[in-house]
């Protein structure tokens, strides 16, 4: 087993090794993002869910504990920011499935956020890693919207080849763990 360096995120801590590397997405774009930060290459950070406090348990002085609490509203997407004068807006999800991506995952009011950050200028897409196969695709809003849309014609899913097809994939690296700018740099005019 290779262990890699450990790296302390704003928001986890990060353990890579080849065992687990790919397996965790959001401690993969974490890590990639405090990269860019560090490097003055992008500002893309992981939105906080916005959570009503009801409840807190006061074990001791010095340690609280939240015990009851609600979401103030539902959250849009995961992550945003700036790269070379752009807003960015994205979501990250994984996925168990080998040929498929079920639409389940997405939620109306992502969609309808993401589709509005287009319309005003800015770049919106989902990641999505299929953990089994170990590949990860960055997919444009435009095909995100379709597919949603479909679902009320029956197909619930987004397929592995359709991500193949109309998306990019993100290949795995080790100093940008998921180096998705590199595809938004192909796909988009910057």
């Amino acid at each position: 087993m290779v262990n890699y360096p450990i790296k302390k995120s704003s928001t986890n801590t990060v353990r890579s090794s080849a065992s687990n590397r790919g397996m965790d997405l959001e401690a993969a774009i974490n890590q990639t993002n405090d990269y860019y930060i560090s490097n003055d290459i992008a500002f893309i950070y992981k939105k906080p869910i916005p959570i009503q406090v009801v409840k807190v348990d006061y074990l001791k002085r010095s340690a609280a504990k939240i015990s009851e609490a609600y979401y103030k509203v539902p959250s849009t997407t995961d992550y945003n920011g700036i790269y070379k004068g752009r807003y960015i807006d994205f979501e990250a999800k994984e996925t168990n499935s080998k040929t498929s991506f079920p639409m389940k995952n997405i939620h109306e009011h992502q969609v309808s956020h993401l589709r509005n950050i287009v319309k005003h200028g800015g770049i919106g897409f989902i990641i999505v890693h299929f953990s089994k196969l170990g590949k990860t695709f960055l997919l444009d809003e435009q095909f995100v919207s379709e597919y949603y849309d479909r679902k009320e014609s029956g197909r619930k899913s987004i397929t592995l080849d359709e991500f193949v097809e109309h998306g990019h994939e993100i290949k795995e690296g080790y100093v940008k763990r998921l180096d998705y700018l590199k595809v938004i740099d192909q796909v988009y005019t910057l």
